[in-house]
């Protein structure tokens, strides 16, 4: 997990530096599409320019989210994760080394009555759909279940029992690393980024919410990546990537974690 707790951290930490200079004002909003905000996410379309990186800057209040915008992909999709109220989105293009300028800039307002509506979403991280073998794999496995109590553990079970970590892929992943939940359900294998993209995306198919999250636990030495479940109208703590490792093995380990040995720096 090192190699992944370079480079995301390094996506948390360095800021991209702004010109100042706005070269469109929202026109017509035809780069931001604001018609799924009741869901709490919003797409964006925009043709990425070759050896141009370009990001979307996500922010409320004193939080932002920094995502990068993949070169050939006509809409992605992103979640406004940080609460009601007032967001501001940038699209940015870089200038040079680590300075940007702001391509387009618009406010959003959020008001959602229930917020965990955010976590069943198809987003860039978390990126799935129904033709998906992940999540037609999670329908097979849940089509007799009534609680969602039993949809986690049989998906957890599911997980835990069959992805392995990848240590060839911790040490090889680039910083724009993303997971691709099919790959990791084919392989079966992925870094931490990938077992928490994994079951998160199998869970929301089956209507649970459930978060991606990132930040560190007193479980693994470096930068970590986890679940957390909304489960009896609380969000608990799983961790599909340690459980797995302990699996097979003498340690004793349960489902639900402490959260207190977690914290967290960005959730998805």
């Amino acid at each position: 997990m090192k190699k992944f707790m370079l480079f995301v951290v390094a996506l948390i930490i360095l800021c991209p530096l702004f010109s100042g200079t706005t070269i469109h004002a929202a026109e017509g909003n035809s780069w931001l599409d604001e018609s799924s905000v009741s869901k709490g996410i919003i797409s964006v379309k925009y043709d990425v320019k070759a050896n141009i990186k370009t990001k979307l800057l996500i922010v409320k209040g004193q939080e932002q989210y920094y995502y990068n915008l993949i070169a050939g992909k006509q809409v992605e999709v992103f979640p406004l994760q940080l609460g009601n109220g007032d967001y501001t989105v940038s699209l940015l293009e870089q200038t040079s080394g680590n300075k940007y300028q702001v391509v387009y800039k618009d406010t959003i307002k959020l008001a959602l009555s229930d917020s965990s509506i955010v976590y069943l979403n198809s987003t860039q991280n978390v990126n799935w759909n129904d033709t998906s073998k992940a999540v037609q794999k999670a329908k097979e496995l849940t089509k007799n279940l009534a609680t969602d109590a039993e949809k986690v553990k049989v998906i957890y079970n599911y997980v835990i029992n069959n992805i392995k970590y990848d240590n060839k892929l911790a040490v090889s992943a680039s910083a724009d690393y993303l997971p691709q939940i099919d790959r990791t359900f084919s392989s079966k294998k992925d870094i931490c980024y990938g077992y928490s993209a994994l079951f998160a995306a199998m869970l929301r198919s089956v209507d649970v919410p459930t978060k991606m999250v990132m930040g560190t636990t007193n479980y693994v030495s470096s930068y970590h990546a986890w679940n957390e479940v909304y489960l009896n109208n609380k969000w608990v703590t799983v961790d599909t990537t340690v459980d797995a490792g302990w699996n097979g093995t003498t340690t004793t380990f349960m489902m639900v974690k402490d959260a207190s040995k977690y914290l967290a720096s960005k959730q998805y």
